[in-house]
């Protein structure tokens, strides 16, 4: 599938989607426009970004309200001085691009490079809606926390947290023999999600282009590649699965709606456990720095708003509503931003 079709295949599902309900896939502004570059001087377009995006004007009016953490990257550091940064990243759309087929959403050596040199001299996480193991089988990382399943699934520090924490943590070690915590908060769904993942495989088999992703503690249902006149359809199988599990609910992202369990846990809540573990809970030294692209980001950059410090910075190439504060265009400005953090790091030595 070319470049263009399935961009204008993205753009009509999206108006079809924001037609028929105000949970649409993501709140776009005037997406119908003609393709935009990021850099809006001398940057030229990606052909793997298969995001919808806008006109120069409609992008810039944006960046004016969320301006770029590259080029704001002084400005904010300087305000990070005597402060112990935190780094927290999503994955898919932050580290690594968008791609049709979610099993491909590899990382790039310079951006495993970027993050191994940023957790050297930072404590960081990569907070995702995949599975824990699915990131740490891309990333390769031995060096930073993982929190897969949206925040519910944490492989973190061993450390004293909060009582009402403590009934789903399990001691076990790591990779390199670290003992470590994994906390899990919707262990008891983990049979129900199971069965839901198979009803969801039967129900939507028939529609072309389809794929579901067993994310350990929710079902995603990606759907960046079917026509869009099947979009329906699909929303409809995958409610009517929901019929059957009252204590689970449908939520959306990129190109994709996920089952999961009705607890009171979202990547917000991930952040401010793993902030917890490593001893920032309740510190004012800190600074926590959460980069993502998704609406599920968007629960972690209200509590960085809530806390009163640190830089929610969302990735977009198109203007959308969000509790961000800065932005960065893509995976290749992400790219940019870590190494000029690690930059920044060494030069304030000498």
């Amino acid at each position: 599938m070319g470049f263009q079709r399935l961009q204008a295949n993205e753009q009509e599902i999206e108006s079809l989607i924001k037609a028929r309900s105000n949970e649409n896939d993501e709140q776009i502004i005037a997406f119908k426009t003609p393709p935009i570059t990021c850099d809006l001087q001398t940057k030229e377009s990606d052909p793997s970004n298969t995001e919808p995006i806008t006109s120069d004007d409609n992008y810039a009016s944006w960046v004016m309200k969320y301006p770029s953490a590259l080029s704001m990257f002084d400005e904010m550091l300087n305000a990070a001085k005597g402060k112990t940064i935190v780094v927290f990243l999503d994955y898919d759309g932050t580290l690594s691009p968008i791609v049709d087929d979610p099993n491909q959403a590899t990382i790039s050596e310079e951006m495993r490079s970027a993050v191994r040199d940023v957790a050297e001299h930072f404590p960081t996480a990569i907070i995702s809606g995949r599975c824990r193991d699915k990131v740490y089988e891309f990333v390769q990382l031995t060096d930073i926390y993982y929190a897969g399943s949206h925040g519910m699934d944490i492989m973190a520090p061993v450390r004293t947290i909060r009582p009402a924490n403590a009934d789903y943590q399990t001691r076990t070690v790591d990779t390199m023999g670290n003992e470590v915590v994994v906390f899990q908060p919707a262990q008891e769904f983990l049979p129900a999600i199971q069965e839901i993942l198979k009803a969801v495989e039967e129900k939507t088999k028939t529609i072309r282009g389809v794929t579901i992703e067993n994310n350990k503690f929710c079902v995603s249902v990606h759907f960046r590649n079917i026509d869009k006149e099947d979009y329906f359809e699909l929303e409809e199988q995958v409610k009517s699965v929901l019929e059957d599990y009252p204590k689970f609910h449908l939520t959306r992202g990129r190109k994709v709606m996920e089952i999961r369990p009705s607890i009171k846990w979202d990547k917000g809540h991930a952040l401010e456990y793993l902030l917890d573990t490593l001893g920032f809970g309740d510190s004012n030294d800190v600074l926590p720095l959460y980069i993502g692209d998704d609406r599920t980001d968007e629960d972690a950059f209200k509590v960085i708003q809530s806390r009163g410090q640190g830089y929610p910075i969302i990735v977009s190439s198109i203007p959308k509503e969000t509790n961000a504060s800065y932005s960065l265009c893509d995976p290749s400005e992400v790219l940019s931003f870590l190494n000029r953090l690690t930059e920044w790091w060494n030069s304030s030595l000498g």
